[in-house]
C-alpha cells in the first residue's frame, strides 16, 4: 500500500468497495465474504490499484483475533471442557486423516515426502474466518453443526504451531528433537500459563478500575490491547493471533463486563474481518490462476470434495446425524488462513518452490471464494426432515369458543376465557406445543385450521365463536376465508399481524380484529406517562385520545387507501401514529403547559 497521504486515499477506495459490494451481493443472495473478496480481486490483480496487498492481509488478521476473542467470551472453561471431544477427538482426527490423505496425493502427482506432508496438512485446515462468519450469517453459530464445526476449527488453530515447528525439519531431513525445539516447546508452554495467570487474576480487577472512572474511551482501549497482546504472546509462543485472543476471550467469559467487552469489540471485528477478506482477494495472482487454471479447476474442487467426504465420516462415527453432518462437511471444505503462513515458511525454508507456492496460495483463495457456494448446496443433500405429527383425536372438542392457533396472545386469551368458567376448544398443529400446553390443563388438539375437516372434526358447527390466533398472515387470511365460506353464522375474532393486515380484515363485514401489539403498547404508553408525571386521569384521557385517532384514520384508510390521512395525522402508516394530544395536560403537580403548539 502507499504511504503518507496515499495511505488514506487507499484506505478509502478499500472502504468504498466494501460499502458498495457488501450490501450489493447480501442482497443478490451470494453474502457479503463474497462482496469482500470481488472488491480485493477489483482492486488489486484486476485494475492493479493496491499492488501490496500482503500489508491489508495483515492488518485484517486482527479481524480474525476479535472474531476468535467474541467467540471465546461465549464459551466459559466449563463448557470448553465439556467439548474436549470433539476438540481434541472429532478435530484432531479430521487433521490427521485429511493430513496423510492430502499428503498422500500430493506426493503422487507431484511433491517430495517432506514437502507433499507440508501440503497435505496447510490444505487440511480451514479457513477460520470464513466459516464462523458464514455461520454468523446463518446463525447457525450456536446450532449443534455449529459447535461441532467449531471445535473442529480450534483444534486446527492448535495445530498450526507444531505444523510450524515441523518446518524446519522436514526441509532438514529429520524430525530429531533439538535443544532448539524443546526451548520453544519451554516457551509455549510458559506463555500459555502466562496468559490463563494474568486471565484469572488481573484483567476484572483492572476493568472494574477503569469502569469506575466512567472514562468509556479508555475501556475500549483497554479490551483491544487485551485482545492484541494475547494475540501477539501467543504469536511469539509459536500458536497463531486467534488462538491467543481466543483464549483471553474464554478467560473473561464468566467477568461481568463480558457484554461491555464484546459491544466495545464488535466495530472492530466486522470492519477488520472485512479488511482479512479484501486482503485475500489482493492476494490473488491471477498470471498463476491463468497459467495453471486446468490444474487449479480440477484440483481445488477435488480437494474440497475430498475433505468434505472425511469431515462428513467422520462425524457420522463421533454421532452426528446425516443432515448434520452435512452442513458440517459443507461448512469447511475450504483451505485456511493458515495455509499461507505454512507454505510462506516451507518457501524460505527450501521445501517449496516459488512457483508451487504461488499455485498452493491460489488453490487457497479460490476455495475460500467457493465456500458460499458448498453451503448453498447444501439443500441437494440434507434428507427433508418430516413434521412431527399427531393423531388428530378430537374426542370432547365440542365447546363454545373454538380457538385457532395457540400463539401467546392466544394463550393469554384463553387463560381469560377458563378463568371465567367458559370451555374452549384450541387447535395447533405444533406438535411440541401441544404437548407443552397439556401440562398446563389446556383442552388443546393436534391440527390443521386452515382444513375444513379438521375444523368440522374439532366441533365448528357447536361453535359460536371461532378466535383465530395463528401467527401468520397468509394462514389467518385463509382460516378466515374458509370459516366465513363454510360457516357464515359463526362469529369471527381475529389476531392481525400489523395495520396493514388490520385494514383486510376491516373489509370483512361482522369480524373483530385487534392487532396482537396495539392495547399492550398503549397500556405501556400510559406507564410511561404516568412515571413522567402525568396523574393517572389525564394519562388516561390521553391514551383515549390517541385510541380514538387511531380509530379515525383506519375509517379514512379503508375508505382512501393505507396512506390516507397523512397531511392530518403527519405520519407514516408504518409505524403506528405518534401523534400528541392538541390539549393542555398536568406536569408535576400543579404545573400546566400546552403540550402541542396548534
Amino acid at each position: 500500500m502507499a504511504e503518507g497521504p496515499n495511505l488514506f486515499l487507499d484506505a478509502v477506495v478499500l472502504l468504498g468497495g466494501a460499502t458498495i459490494a457488501a450490501p450489493l451481493f447480501k442482497r443478490i443472495g451470494l453474502g457479503t465474504v463474497l462482496g469482500y473478496l470481488a472488491v480485493g480481486i477489483v482492486l488489486g490483480p484486476v485494475l492493479n490499484y493496491v499492488r501490496d496487498g500482503e500489508d491489508v492481509l495483515h492488518v485484517g488478521e486482527l479481524g480474525v483475533a476479535l472474531l476468535l476473542f467474541i467467540v471465546g467470551l461465549e464459551l466459559k472453561p466449563a463448557r470448553l471442557w465439556d467439548m474436549r471431544r470433539e476438540i481434541f477427538g472429532l478435530g484432531a482426527a479430521q487433521v490427521v486423516l485429511s493430513g496423510l490423505f492430502l499428503s498422500a496425493v500430493a506426493w503422487l502427482v507431484y511433491f517430495g515426502p517432506a514437502a507433499a506432508l507440508v501440503v497435505g496438512f496447510g490444505l487440511a485446515l480451514s479457513s477460520t474466518a470464513f466459516a464462523l462468519q458464514l455461520l454468523e450469517t446463518l446463525h447457525e453459530d450456536h446450532l449443534p453443526h455449529g459447535k461441532r464445526a467449531f471445535s473442529i476449527l480450534l483444534f486446527q488453530d492448535l495445530a498450526i504451531a507444531p505444523l510450524l515447528i515441523a518446518v524446519p525439519f522436514l526441509a532438514a531431513g529429520g524430525m530429531g528433537f533439538t535443544s532448539e525445539t524443546l526451548l520453544q516447546a519451554g516457551i509455549t508452554l510458559g506463555c500459555v500459563a502466562a496468559l490463563i495467570l494474568i486471565g484469572r487474576f488481573a484483567l476484572n480487577p483492572l476493568f472494574g478500575i477503569i469502569a469506575d472512572t466512567g472514562a468509556r474511551e479508555a475501556m475500549i482501549a483497554a479490551a483491544l490491547f487485551i485482545v492484541i497482546g494475547a494475540a501477539l504472546l501467543m504469536q511469539y509462543a509459536g500458536l497463531s493471533m486467534a488462538m491467543g485472543a481466543f483464549l483471553a476471550g474464554v478467560m473473561l467469559a464468566e467477568s461481568s463486563y463480558r457484554h461491555e467487552l464484546e459491544a466495545d469489540i464488535e466495530p472492530f471485528r466486522g470492519i477488520l474481518l472485512g479488511l482479512f477478506f479484501i486482503g485475500v482477494g489482493l492476494a490473488v495472482d491471477l498470471q498463476v490462476v491463468w497459467q495453471n487454471l486446468g490444474l487449479i479447476l480440477i484440483c481445488v474442487p477435488a480437494a474440497m470434495i475430498s475433505k468434505a467426504v472425511i469431515l462428513y465420516g467422520l462425524c457420522r462415527v463421533f454421532g452426528s446425524d446425516h443432515n448434520e453432518s452435512v452442513r458440517v462437511a459443507l461448512i469447511l471444505p475450504q483451505h485456511g488462513e493458515f495455509g499461507f503462513v505454512l507454505f510462506a515458511a516451507a518457501l524460505a525454508a527450501g521445501l517449496l518452490s516459488p512457483e508451487a507456492t504461488s499455485f498452493l496460495i491460489a488453490s487457497v483463495t479460490l476455495s475460500m471464494a467457493l465456500t458460499p457456494f458448498c453451503v448453498k448446496l447444501r439443500k441437494l443433500f440434507l434428507h427433508q426432515q418430516p413434521a412431527e405429527e399427531m393423531d388428530e383425536d378430537f374426542e370432547g372438542a365440542n365447546a363454545q369458543v373454538l380457538m385457532i392457533g395457540f400463539s401467546r396472545m392466544g394463550q393469554i386469551a384463553a387463560q381469560a376465557l377458563l378463568a371465567g368458567g367458559c370451555d374452549v376448544t384450541v387447535l395447533d398443529n405444533t406438535a411440541n406445543r401441544i404437548r407443552q400446553a397439556g401440562k398446563f390443563g389446556f383442552r388443546i388438539y393436534f391440527g390443521d385450521g386452515s382444513r375444513k375437516d379438521v375444523l368440522q372434526a374439532a366441533g365448528i358447527k357447536k361453535a359460536t365463536i371461532v378466535a383465530v390466533c395463528t401467527n401468520k398472515r397468509a394462514v389467518t387470511n385463509r382460516i378466515v376465508e374458509l370459516v366465513e365460506r363454510e360457516y357464515p353464522n359463526v362469529k369471527l375474532y381475529v389476531r392481525s399481524y400489523d395495520r396493514a393486515h388490520s385494514l383486510q380484515l376491516l373489509k370483512r363485514p361482522g369480524l373483530w380484529q385487534i392487532r396482537e401489539t396495539f392495547e399492550s403498547a398503549l397500556v405501556m404508553g400510559r406507564a410511561l406517562l404516568e412515571g413522567i408525571g402525568f396523574t393517572r386521569d389525564d394519562a388516561e384521557e390521553i391514551i383515549k385520545d390517541v385510541r380514538a385517532r387511531d380509530r379515525d384514520r383506519l375509517k379514512l384508510q379503508l375508505k382512501d387507501g393505507i396512506l390516507a390521512g397523512n397531511d392530518i395525522f403527519h405520519t407514516s402508516p408504518v409505524p403506528e401514529p405518534l401523534v400528541k394530544p392538541r390539549r393542555p395536560a398536568k406536569i408535576l403537580g400543579d404545573e400546566t403547559r400546552d403540550i402541542l403548539e396548534d
